[in-house]
């Protein structure tokens, strides 16, 4: 997992408003409310993510986008991951394992992170894009957190998948942390 796990927190939600600034950010979340309300009848963080999605980044070029979420990186590393999981991370790669990064956010924003940290893999929410190479704010795979996580990780590595390990911080990262050998259930405090 990335958000909370590697991270101090939502790195989508950070990305959002550190992007818009925050005026911006402050009329995006007025024009959520509907959704928002939505979300207290019927939760459904993959909904409430798509919403977002198109209210804040909706009609935006990839690339433009790309560039920005490496801007972020750059901005926000020092004071975003926990040094207690970057080197577990580090151990985990000396050893020679394979290390994955699972989470819910776009792979988009998260990219320049998991380049940084040499992940072999990121498997995260894919964006829809427009024929122009737009965001529409739609998703071209179904948000990956939860049992999504697991069918991704079966879609990559086969259906009889085994984790050596796997850490996570939330209930949507319990069906991933259940077909691991060693299961990291908010096993990360530090703070930068």
């Amino acid at each position: 997992d990335f958000d909370g796990t590697l991270t101090i927190q939502d790195s989508y939600t950070r990305f959002l408003r550190w992007r818009a600034g925050p005026t911006a950010y402050g009329a995006g979340l007025i024009r959520l409310v509907p959704d928002l309300i939505g979300y207290a009848i019927a939760p459904d963080r993959g909904r409430l993510k798509a919403a977002a999605t198109k209210v804040f980044l909706g009609g935006t070029e990839v690339e433009a986008i790309s560039a920005d979420a490496e801007r972020f990186a750059d901005a926000a590393w020092d004071r975003f991951m926990r040094p207690d999981a970057l080197a577990c991370w580090e151990d985990w790669g000396r050893k020679g394992a394979e290390r994955v990064i699972v989470t819910a956010s776009p792979s988009l924003t998260v990219r320049p992170f998991a380049e940084r940290l040499g992940a072999d893999r990121l498997l995260g929410t894919e964006l829809a894009t427009d024929a122009a190479g737009r965001l529409t704010g739609d998703f071209t795979t179904a948000n990956c957190r939860a049992g999504e996580k697991v069918v991704r990780l079966k879609e990559v590595f086969g259906p009889d998948v085994r984790l050596a390990a796997a850490y996570g911080d939330t209930s949507g990262d319990t069906e991933m942390l259940a077909i691991a050998d060693h299961r990291g259930w908010r096993e990360f405090t530090q703070r930068p």
